[in-house]
């Protein structure tokens, strides 16, 4: 699987078949290997392209602060050194995001996007209730959040076992650890956190956000898919209030319920995101 020489950097990323180019964008702490499973069953005829996002997987790992504008300048050349158009973005957390991003600065290059558990909108605190709003207050605090992402390894080794509905297997485990094993290695995960955008801040992250938010809005010529879950036990960004704001505020959107779920749902229901891909994409086709 190739590496690309990207700015002051590589990115790793994952391609195979061809056709279409279908974008998969991983979120928080995973990497393109989260898509492993569902690519197969989006089929053909698709180009299916998977990077790992600046710092994270098997990318390199510069020196900068790792915030969305950082994540978007990279994943930018990434674009751009591939030639890329026509695309079909797939977007999971801080992929989703970015992917948004993208599509609302190069409307004319995409051809659909697919969101699931991601950032629809700016957020409040009404939004993350008891324990998640705990967390996210903790890991945004100056050094509380140092000593339970970059000592603890909190995402790797509490999060990652608490949204994955399925279970995660200790193989699986350790390929999702491999990229983190120093405190210093930890630095991506820790800025992801920082970049919620919560009661307006940061505010150069709210704005993009926003942007995307008036382009979802404004765009009824590019489909849209959004893929929802059933968690019980409350794991999930998009829930069925979400959902509903998800409707009422973008274009040319199709919702699909994909059975349950907990936050990282390509570990999940793989075959059944796959394959709403593909049925959805089948049913936007040039013809």
């Amino acid at each position: 699987m190739p590496s690309l020489q990207v700015l002051n950097s590589t990115m790793f990323y994952r391609d195979s078949g061809t056709g279409t180019p279908f974008v998969f964008l991983h979120g928080n702490p995973t990497s393109s290997y989260v898509w492993r499973n569902v690519i197969p069953h989006v089929g053909s005829p698709a180009r299916s392209l998977a990077p790992d996002l600046i710092g994270m997987g098997q990318s390199g790992k510069p020196d900068i602060a790792y915030r969305f504008s950082d994540h978007a300048e990279y994943l930018d050349a990434w674009f751009e050194k591939l030639a890329l158009d026509q695309v079909i973005l797939i977007g999971h957390d801080w992929g989703g995001a970015l992917a948004m991003d993208w599509a609302t600065r190069r409307p004319g290059r995409v051809r659909g996007i697919v969101l699931m558990e991601t950032i629809l909108r700016p957020m409040t605190w009404n939004d993350f209730p008891g324990l998640h709003r705990l967390r996210y207050e903790t890991i945004r605090a100056a050094g509380m959040g140092e000593a339970k992402v970059l000592d603890e390894n909190f995402f790797i080794e509490q999060a990652l076992t608490v949204t994955i509905q399925s279970g995660l297997s200790a193989e699986v485990h350790d390929i999702y650890r491999q990229p983190y094993p120093t405190r210093e290695s930890r630095r991506p995960l820790l800025a992801w956190p920082r970049e919620m955008p919560i009661e307006g801040e940061p505010i150069d992250t709210v704005r993009r956000i926003e942007a995307y938010d008036a382009w979802l809005a404004n765009s009824p010529e590019t489909p849209k898919l959004l893929l929802t879950f059933d968690d019980p036990d409350g794991t999930l960004m998009i829930g069925p209030e979400m959902s509903r704001w998800a409707q009422e505020n973008i274009s040319s959107l199709e919702v699909r319920a994909c059975g349950p779920a907990a936050h990282i749902c390509p570990e999940d229901q793989p075959e059944i995101i796959g394959k709403a891909i593909a049925a959805w994409a089948d049913r936007h086709k040039p013809r």
